[in-house]
């Protein structure tokens, strides 16, 4: 009879302590069971770790189109210095001295009508007085030629300065260019100046020329006017009557 009471005894103190100690598992929610998958894990890191590469690629990307972009910016600019102005100052500085040219210009018109009026044959009925005055004028033009051509010489001597300058500049701006437009156009400069300077020694050429024709054109003119003054001379008639000369007074 004892035993049967301990053994109800025992089975009640269990039935009562089982809900206390079932009370916390009942008590947590299921979705706070943290549940660990290697798997899913490890997958999870392998898509985070390519996501990351593709976020790095479009990064690069991004670097090479900006840094492209860049380059094109300085492609693009244009060069700050510019010689033009001066350029077409030295050019118009030669030509002004060019048409400045005294008596005959550099005109084929006018040349033609002073080597017909001035140059040409010796007219048999001008007079002495006439032949003079022209064999002046023939002397006058080839003075001018020769002081026109040293005014040229003077004023390309002048843009030497000028120019060795500029060069040197251009140089340093083609040297420091930022991108392929400034190169360009430092070049496009730079053979600009040359044919600056080409037109200077054709200038130069030309005066240079033009008084040498100045100068044989009145050296042929002069040999024809001597060879008519000589005729005129050597022929009897109203200009040159021969005539006794006397010498010495004889005292009769």
């Amino acid at each position: 009879m004892n035993l049967r009471r301990s053994r109800a005894a025992r089975l009640a103190v269990a039935l009562l302590s089982a809900p206390a100690m079932l009370a916390p598992m009942l008590a947590t929610p299921a979705h706070a069971i943290i549940v660990f998958d290697p798997s899913n894990y490890a997958q999870n890191v392998l898509t985070a770790a390519r996501s990351l590469e593709q976020i790095t690629h479009q990064i690069t990307s991004l670097q090479n189109e900006a840094q492209m972009l860049i380059n094109q910016a300085r492609n693009l600019a244009s060069l700050p210095y510019s010689a033009l102005q001066q350029i077409q100052q030295s050019v118009q500085r030669t030509q002004q001295l060019l048409s400045q040219a005294q008596n005959i210009a550099f005109n084929v018109q006018q040349i033609d009508q002073a080597f017909q009026q001035q140059y040409g044959n010796v007219s048999l009925s001008a007079s002495d007085q006439q032949l003079v005055a022209d064999a002046r004028s023939r002397w006058q033009n080839t003075v001018g030629g020769l002081q026109d051509a040293m005014r040229v010489q003077a004023g390309v001597v002048g843009n030497i300065d000028t120019n060795r300058t500029q060069m040197s500049t251009l140089v340093s701006q083609s040297q420091g260019a930022t991108g392929a437009l400034q190169a360009t156009q430092a070049g496009n400069q730079i053979l600009a100046l040359q044919s600056q300077q080409l037109s200077d020694l054709v200038a130069l050429i030309s005066a240079n020329g033009r008084a040498s024709a100045l100068t044989e054109a009145e050296r042929a003119a002069a040999a024809a006017q001597g060879r008519e003054q000589r005729r005129r001379f050597l022929n009897p008639g109203s200009s040159y009557q021969p005539g006794n000369a006397q010498m010495f007074n004889t005292g009769n």
